[in-house]
């Protein structure tokens, strides 16, 4: 039996988007652009996806931006806010347990002239609201913090923070990324006090190759992409309505499931635990409030080698961000977690479509590699 255990990093399509792809190609083939039937065809299959998925976190229509993926949405939201307000207000904050997509933007902007500053957990792991409070000033242009690690499950105190943030400093712009948590935990711009969030497809059963950027009215943008004025003219370029059409599909089935799913993926998470204790050497790595969709550990054996051990085996898990190719992670050490527990570094990230007997098997091929595993 395969065991697939990195959803964290994509997931399988479900039905109904593939068939959305599929009927997208065959059917509605036209570009959105074109004037006339096929076209408007096209638009209309555009316009549904981008009406569900704006009523998924509670925001209007018009305010939903397509793009090709949550790292293209990260860059428009930095790049594209900081060409329209950077000249007055040249400061970024973010935390020190962004994504790569985050992270390394941050850095080119910082290489442009901009000033960065970047929040760590304090030692408990946590992140405290008056730290990055403290970090704003009146050059401070955005704020840009993610919901849930794509590492360890930490969920972080986003809306309180930008709440603070907003109460002092009504001009700086907020941003989420909420890869890890959209569909999973209920996201809504209001309540997050957002001014953009990052979306993407391909984590939440849809396809790859899309994603949405949430921009609230009133916040300007300077384009990166420019040419045929689609999207407003705020990310140009003919739209992908399969990508689109299967990205809405996704949405719409799993939007009424949230609670559910959450609940069940809770009951795994408890299940893989009590069986990891079985294990001598397994230390847990996530938190116990984090999102029950990601649990990381440390084995004791170098995350590479019994990465392939378990290949071998059908097992599929990973070593942390899929971005970041088996490099140590800089999030763990923030996290406290170094030395060989961040060299034995696991990710094992679920679905609600995620069954026991899938834990059993993992967790018997992972003591099985703990035992023949030197090093």
């Amino acid at each position: 039996m395969s065991v697939y255990l990195d959803n964290a990093s994509t997931t399988k399509p479900c039905p109904e988007s593939v068939s959305a792809v599929v009927e997208a190609l065959t059917e509605n083939f036209g570009n959105p652009s074109s004037l006339h039937r096929i076209g408007l065809n096209a638009q209309l299959v555009v316009d549904k996806a981008r009406k569900i998925i704006a009523g998924s976190i509670g925001a209007d229509i018009k305010e939903i931006y397509f793009t090709s993926g949550a790292t293209e949405s990260n860059n428009l939201a930095l790049r594209g806010v900081m060409g329209a307000y950077g000249k007055r207000r040249n400061k970024i904050i973010i935390s020190a347990v962004e994504h790569a997509s985050v992270e390394e933007t941050v850095t080119a902007l910082e290489n442009q002239g901009f000033e960065a500053v970047r929040i760590s957990p304090r030692s408990d792991g946590n992140f405290y609201i008056e730290d990055f409070v403290n970090a704003c000033d009146d050059k401070t242009c955005i704020i840009s913090i993610m919901l849930v690690n794509n590492e360890t499950g930490h969920i972080l105190p986003v809306a309180d923070i930008f709440k603070a943030v907003k109460k002092r400093y009504p001009e700086i712009i907020t941003h989420c990324d909420c890869v890890q948590a959209y569909m999973k935990i209920p996201v809504n711009v209001k309540k997050l006090s957002a001014d953009m969030i990052s979306l993407s497809g391909h984590k939440i059963h849809a396809v790859k190759g899309i994603g949405a950027l949430y921009i609230k009215k009133g916040i300007r943008i300077i384009p990166v992409v420019t040419g045929g004025n689609q999207e407003k003219g705020i990310r140009s370029g003919t739209e992908s309505v399969p990508l689109i059409s299967a990205y809405g599909t996704a949405v719409e089935k799993y939007s009424p499931t949230i609670n559910q799913r959450y609940e069940k993926v809770t009951g795994l998470k408890k299940y893989l635990l009590e069986k990891l204790s079985e294990i001598d050497g397994i230390s847990i790595n996530s938190p116990e409030n984090a999102s029950p969709y990601v649990v990381n550990i440390s084995a004791g054996k170098r995350s590479e080698i019994m990465l392939h051990f378990m290949e071998q085996k059908d097992i599929y898990i990973s070593s942390g961000s899929a971005c970041s190719k088996g490099q140590q992670s800089g999030v763990l050490q923030q996290f406290g977690i170094t030395g060989k527990s961040a060299d034995s570094a696991l990710r094992i990230s679920m679905t609600a479509d995620t069954t026991t007997e899938e834990l059993d098997l993992f967790v018997e091929i992972l003591r099985e590699g703990i035992e023949k595993i030197r090093g």
